[in-house]
């Protein structure tokens, strides 16, 4: 048998009675972790969407965001935020150089507020190994273990010592794995499945491509949103400007693209060239106005109204 799913743009949400005189009553604030965040959506931990620069103004601005990877000195970052009054957010991957990466921070007497566990496939031996040795040596740090794509591996991931759990495999703008694989699914199903699965906190990851993606996400049940392409391509964002024939455009590749990698090994990501945008700043009152307005038409005034709205499907 083979079974129907749904992605974001096979959905809509059915409107319900207004209660708030407006809609910039509406809270869009929302409690990950140890902390609470002005929105419940950030930026993609991916080497062409944040810089260190763009994760310090996250930060100011209160929103959530989480440093990539790649080539960056985790113990360097993580003070500076700190001494700065900041949280310190950072990713980390499953292989020996992390372990180093860990044993740095130890010895340097840091410990982020929050870790990614940044994977493709996180239902995997080696980040159950990584998972329980980072619970063990940094207890108090917020851990998000990601990526899944069921509820199987969400509630593996939650057994192994995961705080929140990051939802969706093959779904972003950038990311050819299934082309090169064969293997994906949609993300209304994904985030549904894994967040009936598990008690802890889930990341809806990928596929946002209209504002009005993050509320489904939401109603879905996901307690914060990941977004790649959206927030590219704005002078906040990582990389460089690139002028062709006279427009001005960012490059934005996926983390298992060769500009990633630096060389074409286990390609599943490529490059595009985003529309430069400008300030970040329009984007992101832009975003919570949106926000603000989605929760109105739930019928209420917190993030909580979207918990209890009916999503229906259109056919094409």
């Amino acid at each position: 048998m083979i079974k129907t799913e749904l992605n974001y743009g096979d959905v809509y949400l059915v409107p319900k009675k207004t209660v708030v005189d407006s809609r910039k009553e509406c809270d869009t604030s929302v409690q990950f972790g140890p902390r609470r965040f002005a929105m419940p959506v950030y930026p993609s931990n991916m080497k062409s969407v944040v810089s260190a620069e763009t994760c310090e103004l996250f930060a100011r601005e209160g929103w959530f965001y989480t440093l990539h990877r790649f080539n960056v000195d985790a113990v360097a970052f993580t003070r500076y935020m700190q001494e700065q009054g900041l949280f310190a957010s950072i990713s980390v991957g499953v292989n020996d150089d992390t372990y180093e990466q860990l044993d740095a921070l130890k010895a340097a007497g840091l410990e982020p507020e929050y870790m990614t566990l940044d994977v493709a496939n996180a239902w995997c031996v080696k980040a159950e190994r990584m998972i329980k040795h980072i619970k063990q040596h940094f207890p108090n740090t917020f851990l998000i273990g990601g990526n899944v794509a069921t509820a199987e591996a969400a509630r593996d991931l939650e057994a192994w010592g995961c705080d929140a759990i990051k939802a969706g495999i093959a779904g972003g703008r950038v990311c050819i794995t299934k082309n090169k694989t064969g293997f994906h699914r949609p993300m209304i199903s994904t985030v549904r499945d894994c967040v009936a699965a598990v008690k802890v906190p889930v990341i809806a990851d990928g596929g946002i491509v209209e504002h009005g993606d993050i509320a489904k996400a939401l109603v879905c049940g996901a307690a914060m949103v990941m977004a790649g392409s959206l927030f590219a391509g704005y002078d906040e964002s990582a990389g460089d400007i690139v002028e062709i024939a006279g427009k001005h455009y960012k490059e934005y590749f996926g983390s298992a693209s060769q500009f990633n990698k630096g060389a074409y090994v286990n390609v599943e990501g490529k490059k595009i060239l985003v529309e430069y945008k400008g300030s970040m700043g329009k984007l992101l009152r832009e975003l919570q106005e949106d926000l603000q307005s989605s929760v109105s038409y739930a019928g209420g005034a917190t993030l909580s109204a979207l918990r209890d709205v009916e999503m229906i499907q259109v056919y094409r």
